[in-house]
């Protein structure tokens, strides 16, 4: 009798204890609407939102297992944030995880991030991440990419340059920079180089245009027919140029080319040509072409320094419009190709405007004619 009783008492107690678990709570109105405008709301943190929405199903009658399906919840959830409402009202419905301790970017941490990017990593690898440089420092790896980007640091990209160990730089580039600024009133100012081994290049498959989404593509596979060297002569004043394709780039076909630059320009008229120290520009014959034809003067451009050819300008611009992407059935098919290509772009010539203010190409005193005092 007496353990009847006892699990009689028991069996009550869960009874009890199941009927205040999924008993309903009781919202005022004013609780209600807020708990419904934080539903409305368009910019709301998710927890807080599934947490009003679990409250309105708690005042709705819902048990535990149709709100669990619903919010995709577990019971404990359902338990924790109703008796948190019950004991504080919706001043209690936050978080209470604090988060991360604040990293402060003080002028002593940046100091330190910047003074670590400009040293080699300690693990063998040839530059800082935000988060290898991160782990090694000891800090959360936006603190670093903030610090990169308010001062252009970018370990990630590499550019290269030549320098010049002409010890006549400066020399030959303020001359060379004087005839573009301030040419010769009654003289031509020709900048003249050739563009070697360009190849004849046709394609195994074919060329499938762009359309939207998608850009011209062109097969892996292809035929190359040969190859030939484009002569070519940038005229200054009006950027106008005359050009020549060769099957070789000797000093003869160098020399032939001048002739035709001469052919062009009316008798007696001073020609300046601009060009590189390449050894076929040098020879006994072009000393010969020069003594025969004194109206033509060379200027050399410093070594290594073809950036100041403005020729070289142009022939970036026809590996663009043609060379790169184009398809030549055979060495014939280039050159008619490119002596196409130069006759329009001469229909609408347009000279370089030339400014010479790019920090990162500034004229810099060879190191072999700095003085140390």
């Amino acid at each position: 009798m007496d353990c009847n009783i006892e699990n009689g008492i028991i069996v009550n107690n869960l009874y009890l204890r199941s009927m205040r678990k999924n008993a309903p709570i009781k919202l005022k109105r004013s609780e209600r609407q807020e708990l419904e405008s934080r539903l409305r709301r368009r910019v709301l943190l998710a927890a807080d939102a599934k947490i009003a929405r679990l409250l309105l199903l708690l005042s709705e009658g819902l048990t535990y297992a149709e709100i669990k399906v619903r919010l995709d919840c577990g019971g404990d959830f359902i338990s924790r944030w109703k008796k948190r409402f019950a004991q504080e009202g919706l001043s209690g419905l936050y978080a209470r995880y604090t988060g991360r301790k604040v990293e402060v970017l003080t002028p002593e941490v940046e100091a330190r991030i910047l003074s670590w990017s400009r040293k080699k990593p300690t693990d063998g690898s040839t530059h800082w991440s935000t988060r290898r440089l991160a782990k090694k420092l000891g800090m959360h790896h936006m603190m670093i990419a903030r610090t990169w980007q308010k001062h252009g640091i970018k370990p990630h990209r590499i550019e290269r340059y030549m320098a010049s160990n002409d010890p006549d730089f400066e020399k030959k580039a303020a001359d060379i920079i004087g005839l573009y600024l301030n040419p010769p009133q009654h003289a031509a100012v020709f900048c003249v180089d050739e563009k070697t081994a360009i190849q004849a290049l046709d394609r195994k498959d074919p060329v499938l245009p762009l359309s939207p989404g998608r850009a011209e593509r062109h097969g892996f596979e292809y035929f190359r027919h040969g190859t030939l060297s484009l002569y070519a002569a940038f005229n200054v004043r009006n950027g106008e140029v005359i050009g020549k394709t060769t099957s070789r780039h000797t000093s003869q076909e160098f020399v032939a080319f001048l002739e035709d630059v001469l052919i062009s320009q009316p008798n007696k008229k001073p020609i300046h040509i601009i060009l590189d120290n390449l050894s076929a520009h040098k020879t006994k014959v072009v000393q010969e072409l020069l003594e025969r034809h004194p109206r033509i003067k060379l200027h050399f451009t410093p070594t290594y320094s073809s950036w100041l050819n403005q020729v070289e300008i142009w022939f970036s611009k026809i590996e663009r419009d043609l060379i790169y992407r184009g398809v030549f059935t055979s060495v014939p098919d280039l050159a008619r190709k490119i002596k196409r290509y130069i006759m329009k772009y001469n229909m609408n010539a347009k000279k370089i405007k030339w400014k010479y203010n790019n920090p990162k190409h500034r004229i810099i005193t060879p190191v072999s004619n700095v003085t140390v005092h």
